[in-house]
């Protein structure tokens, strides 16, 4: 049989161990703070039928979309967790208590060029509240306080989230008199951070905005945002919207050092409707964006007569862990290895290992049993290289004394104790060690 050279698609990542250990780590830390606002966890199919996910269609979305056919049937793999929800809330409406609140994590796939911390295949981290008709603006405020304890809780502390208002820069653009201009307008504000104001200035007399106009854009300052009230009342309602938004967020323990207003903020051009997020390091600003959301009024109108307005934030947890390792921000201290103890048979019957681990795990210690007959320098460097903290060692003098060897792998301190004595050792250290935060505060 020939032998096919193993390999991995340009796109997919794959982690070793130690690596796969601390991104679960991140994974679970975002799920506890998720819950502790009571969403609740839901998983929908990584397969749809095609049209499911196509109903909105268009644009470079559908173009990025693995379809295939099964038999008669045109199958899709999600491209988000939002059109997915959209089908959920939608099939189980009647079922629902609204406002629902759930989260999600999930695998999803882009079929878009391979790139530096861009994949094919991502995890994304998802939080919605979904209303049934209406949707109070609380949720709006309470979206950017989950940010704040995610990103808090995985140990970042220089990040900033950015918030906006789409009805205030629709009116804005209303007020100029540039409303059928709006959508290339916003494309072209998108790239603020990418250009200078001479080149966006240079941009839009190429798009032949009327000098006065292009003026005013450039001078869109949260400052400035007092000298447009009163005179647009779709401006005045996302005016009004966003003090709400921001006034409340200290209330949910948001400090105002970790939050703004853009006014030149855009996001999602065609799908957000209220207020948006975009959430960035303030010492990695090359990175761009690591979560972005926002309102949006009709959820499930492809799949339901029915008023379904939300707000939501995605965290793209592939490209946020890529980020961190490479920039060496995943904290080391953090016990990474696949067990707490190495049990150690040093006799040929082992039973009493056996049951050394079986202790152990009933007292709470991930215990791994070592049953390869290899010397002891062999085992040892076995467990040296998982970096597990201690190893249990039991030869006849531990078994005929009831006792066990413990062993500290970092210190190298071994000692003789009863096994339960050595269990409480063990989920202390690992607990001590366990106390950090997954990603490490930069050193200035």
């Amino acid at each position: 049989m020939p032998i096919v050279k193993p390999r991995t698609l340009s796109g997919f990542m794959e982690l070793l161990p130690p690596e796969q250990i601390q991104f679960e780590r991140m994974a679970q830390v975002l799920r506890e703070t998720y819950a502790s606002f009571g969403f609740t966890p839901l998983d929908t199919p990584l397969l749809e039928a095609a049209d499911i996910l196509l109903a909105k269609g268009g644009g470079e979305t559908e173009k990025q979309i693995y379809r295939f056919t099964r038999g008669d049937s045109e199958l899709a793999l999600r491209f988000d967790l939002t059109v997915p929800l959209a089908k959920y809330v939608a099939l189980h409406c009647g079922e629902l208590s609204f406002p629902f609140r759930r989260y999600q994590i999930g695998k999803v796939y882009r079929g878009e060029r391979a790139q530096r911390g861009r994949y094919r295949e991502l995890y994304q981290a998802d939080v919605d509240i979904v209303g049934d008709g209406r949707l109070d603006i609380a949720a709006e405020a309470e979206i950017p306080a989950v940010i704040y304890y995610a990103f808090t809780a995985l140990g970042l502390r220089r990040f900033r989230i950015k918030i906006n208002n789409r009805k205030l820069l629709n009116g804005f653009f209303e007020i100029l008199g540039l409303s059928e201009r709006a959508g290339d307008l916003m494309r072209l504000l998108d790239k603020r951070d990418k250009l200078d104001a001479a080149a966006l200035s240079g941009l839009l007399r190429v798009s032949d905005i009327p000098e006065k106009a292009a003026f005013e854009i450039l001078s869109l300052t949260p400052a400035a945002l007092e000298r447009y009230a009163g005179k647009n009342a779709l401006f005045d309602e996302g005016l009004t919207e966003l003090r709400t938004v921001t006034r409340y967020l200290p209330e949910f323990g948001v400090p105002e050092t970790h939050f703004m207003i853009d006014p030149a903020l855009i996001r999602g051009l065609d799908y957000y409707t209220g207020t948006v997020y975009e959430t960035s390091m303030l010492d990695y600003p090359e990175i761009g964006s690591i979560c972005s959301g926002g309102r949006y009024d009709d959820l499930a109108g492809y799949y339901i007569d029915k008023k379904l307005p939300g707000v939501g934030i995605s965290i793209g947890l592939t490209r946020l862990f890529y980020i961190l390792n490479e920039q060496g921000l995943l904290s080391d201290e953090l016990v990474t290895a696949p067990c707490d103890a190495l049990i150690l048979p040093m006799t040929d019957d082992l039973s009493a290992a056996i049951r050394a681990a079986t202790l152990l795990r009933e007292r709470g210690v991930r215990a791994a049993l070592y049953s390869e007959d290899k010397k002891f320098k062999a085992k040892l460097s076995y467990a040296d290289k998982l970096k597990i903290p201690f190893a249990v060692i039991l030869g006849e003098d531990e078994i005929r004394q009831g006792v066990v060897a413990l062993k500290n792998l970092e210190t190298g301190e071994q000692c003789n104790l009863p096994i339960e004595t050595a269990a409480e050792i063990i989920l202390t250290e690992v607990k001590r060690r366990n106390t950090g935060s997954v990603i490490k505060e930069k050193k200035l």
